[in-house]
């Protein structure tokens, strides 16, 4: 037998005490069987049908980047996932190398229960903790996550849009940019006949609406809508300050672009203001080009609007 490894600065009731954690968490949320939730499929396939099912059109790398698994590894799941047609390889239109990976409809349809039984599972776990421990038991997660990863101790979830998300986004955006730009009520006017135009034609097999969500709140958003066959539109991108500086609104827009990729659109446009300076960063930083500028009055401000324009394959 290989003699236990001792850490000098760890006593053996601490380490037994994590143990005993993770005993408790992966019995309590059934993560021990061969298959998750009475499924054959293993705890790292269903990530991976996760990841693709809240961000279509991503490479086998980034998806390693964004599990922090060996590329080897994922790329072995991907394979088996698409043998058993549950994924479906496109090749990237920029990169002939690099497969963009997609959930076929028997992809969700097998994923969409099990997601269902996950989430059923904790809501049943947390409603049996009465509602002031359920708070310490929430706020000690968040701890404990802050703690093991500080660089992203104010962690976030990107997440489709359910009911109420989109008032709220048009009454958020309104007084950030009230607060921040001085814009007037007609900003806002502005907001809510895109956010109707969006609810009331909404084509949920080409046009996507993503919701960045924090400790339970809005945290940001973004919509891609259907301007032609050929060419969607990135709208209304926004973040909190209190979410700023996380990465939160370059993971919206490159859930944007993969959406877009996954949906066959050939081009991604947008139209900004130059005095948005964060956001122009952003796409910037995705591969958006500076079609042209003009000046105009709007909200009760002089502002100088942009035509962003990004081009996915020929």
């Amino acid at each position: 037998m290989s003699a236990i490894p001792v850490h000098r600065h760890v006593d053996s009731e601490s380490i037994e005490s994590v143990r005993a954690f993770n005993r408790l968490y992966t019995r309590r949320l059934g993560l021990l069987g061969s298959g998750l939730h009475d499924s054959r499929h293993s705890l790292p396939e269903v990530r991976v049908m996760y990841e693709l099912a809240a961000i279509p059109g991503r490479s086998a790398s980034e998806l390693a980047r964004s599990l922090d698994l060996d590329l080897g590894y994922v790329s072995r799941l991907v394979t088996k996932l698409h043998a058993d047609g549950l994924v479906k390889k496109t090749p990237s239109p920029l990169d002939g190398r690099q497969s963009l990976l997609t959930l076929t409809a028997k992809g969700i349809k097998v994923f969409t229960p099990i997601e269902n039984a996950m989430r059923t599972q904790i809501g049943a776990l947390l409603e049996d903790v009465p509602h002031d421990r359920r708070h310490v038991l929430l706020r000690s997660m968040r701890a404990i996550h802050g703690v093991l990863e500080p660089e992203v101790a104010a962690s976030y979830l990107i997440r489709d849009h359910k009911v109420g998300d989109i008032g709220w986004v048009i009454h958020r955006q309104a007084v950030l940019y009230a607060e921040e730009f001085g814009w007037d009520t007609r900003f806002e006017g502005m907001l809510a006949e895109i956010a109707a135009a969006f609810i009331k034609h909404f084509d949920p097999a080409f046009e996507h609406c993503w919701i960045a969500e924090r400790d339970g709140d809005v945290a940001g958003s973004v919509f891609l809508v259907r301007k032609s066959a050929r060419v969607a539109q990135l709208r209304m991108l926004f973040v909190e300050p209190s979410g700023r500086g996380l990465g939160i609104g370059a993971r919206l827009v490159e859930a944007c672009i993969g959406f877009a990729k996954a949906k066959g659109y050939r081009t991604v446009v947008l139209w900004t203001n130059d005095i948005l300076g964060s956001a122009r960063k952003i796409y910037q930083a995705a591969g958006f080009t500076l079609e042209r500028s003009e000046a105009h009055r709007s909200f009760g401000k002089d502002l100088v609007g942009q035509y962003w324009s990004l081009k996915l394959g020929r």
